[in-house]
């Protein structure tokens, strides 16, 4: 599916899943690359930035997240290929991404509006790029309230359901770092390119979009931290708890096998065996163990092992 949105002299056009008629259409429109064109129309597993002719191919990978949790999608990263020209950018993805919509929303409002902020397809790509980062940022928040009521529930005494919960959050964190991690370089590799092409006053754009990639940074390290520190807590919590189980059950066994003695020992089918045969023999045995286990219980108390 092909979209077309134009500002003034500025086109973007947004391509999902698409066609190779679509392509070929562009490619003659812009004059782009045919080595370009043939890798629009299949997912790339490798980010790239390069220059060809006028034009600029990158390729960058964003998690794939909704609401502080992996999106349904077959894949934890979603691609977006950019091609920035002078006067047009190119997007091209496989799947829908939300924040593209809310920024095609903000640019057709301006162009009715005759704001048109961007000059030229670098500083659209840096405002596209930029309102991603700010989307994922809005993902770490979410990320931070889910840890924040796994806390409270770890504090609640749900120990063990909660392991699982740490364990799905580690991996969405881990999926999302994965996937931003070749970010730096790739916009770092981005800004020489992009100063041939449009200046070397389009540095303070890009130098923009890595500070925006910084932060999401800074917030997965934080969030990474934060589940560190809940996974350690909680493991504490889980094994205090296993050991208080384990030391009751111990007193419970040291408690019964002097009954269990007492009980085996009267039991054997002996002749001579004293209180065996009195009037109140049940009774008296059964006192008798009852003393024992309550002297017991007592030491135990004393010893503070109860």
């Amino acid at each position: 599916m092909l979209t077309r949105y134009a500002q003034h002299a500025l086109t973007w056009v947004d391509l999902v899943a698409p066609t190779p008629s679509e392509v070929r259409a562009l490619m003659k429109e812009f004059d782009l690359d045919p080595l370009i064109a043939e890798e629009l129309l299949v997912p790339s597993f490798k980010p790239k930035v390069e220059r060809r002719g006028d034009a600029i191919y990158m390729i960058l990978h964003f998690p794939a997240m909704r609401n502080g949790m992996r999106a349904s999608s077959s894949r934890p990263e979603q691609e977006i290929d950019f091609v920035i020209g002078k006067h047009f950018l190119i997007t091209a993805r496989y799947e829908n991404i939300d924040p593209l919509h809310s920024f095609a929303k903000a640019f057709e409002v301006n162009s009715v509006l005759g704001r048109g902020g961007s000059t030229h397809g670098g500083h659209l790509f840096a405002g596209m790029v930029r309102k991603l980062y700010e989307a994922l940022g809005n993902e770490c928040d979410n990320l931070h309230r889910h840890l924040q009521d796994i806390e409270d529930r770890i504090f609640k005494g749900d120990e063990r359901r909660m392991v699982i919960e740490l364990s799905q959050t580690g991996r969405v964190i881990h999926d999302f770092r994965q996937a931003l991690a070749p970010h730096r370089d790739m916009l770092r590799s981005y800004e020489p390119v992009g100063n041939r092409v449009f200046g070397a006053e389009y540095s303070y754009y890009v130098r923009e979009t890595i500070g925006a990639y910084e932060r999401v940074e800074s917030a997965l390290e934080n969030l990474r931290d934060s589940l560190s520190e809940l996974r350690a807590t909680n493991d504490s919590l889980l094994n205090t708890k296993q050991n208080e189980i384990m030391k009751t059950l111990t007193v419970l066994a040291f408690v019964f096998l002097p009954l269990q003695f007492i009980a085996s020992l009267f039991g054997m089918n002996t002749i001579n065996n004293p209180i065996i045969g009195l009037p109140a023999d049940f009774w008296i045995l059964l006192g008798g163990m009852g003393i024992l286990a309550f002297t017991c219980f007592l030491y135990f108390k004393r010893k503070g092992w109860l």
